[in-house]
């Protein structure tokens, strides 16, 4: 399948069960980004950040059960303003020097809609929570598949309070766009 649209929930399940993608795969951290976006000051003033460090695998069974791990290092964050970044990667957020990795586990992916639903557990901080999302993909030559998603999180499920004032948003949003080639 060579593809440039985002493949549809039966094509996808097409490509699983007939172990057409099984195999081993690597996130392409070149190719692949993860970006936060939140709000501040009562919702008036948007805060983006993309994490720098960024690696992942997964694996396809022939049966077309899939499993894998994506690892943004916290202290990559990066948000343009190094004030703000020093203090995400303090106790008061991240605790990067604790807890260097945040990490999506993926327990499955299931075809629906116009993409795939994504299931697995987010962790932050050593806290996991169950976790899933809708997502596109894109299959090319089934040598490559791309994912893309946007995932609303409370902070405060990660025990991420920090809020002075009451003027930081505990809703974010994280946008991931992973790009995995075949070993």
């Amino acid at each position: 399948m060579t593809s440039t649209q985002p493949a549809t929930a039966p094509a996808l399940e097409q490509l699983l069960k007939g172990a057409a993608l099984a195999g081993e795969w690597t996130l392409d951290p070149a190719r692949s980004a993860v970006s936060l976006h939140s709000r501040s000051i009562g919702g008036l003033v948007r805060v983006n950040g993309v994490f720098r460090d960024v690696s992942g695998e997964g694996s396809v069974s022939a049966s077309g059960e899939v499993s894998g791990t994506i690892t943004v290092a916290a202290a990559s964050v990066d948000t343009k303003n190094a004030r703000r970044d020093a203090h995400l990667r303090s106790a008061d957020f991240f605790d990067s020097d604790t807890y260097p990795a945040i990490t999506f586990t993926v327990s499955g992916i299931r075809p629906a809609g116009q993409g795939v639903t994504v299931t697995g557990a987010l962790t932050v901080r050593d806290c996991a929570r169950p976790l899933a999302f809708d997502s596109t993909a894109v299959v090319q030559e089934n040598a490559e598949v791309r994912l893309d998603a946007e995932v609303d999180v409370n902070r405060a499920d990660f025990g991420l309070t920090w809020n002075r004032l009451g003027l930081v948003s505990m809703e974010n949003t994280i946008a991931v766009h992973a790009v995995f080639t075949r070993r």
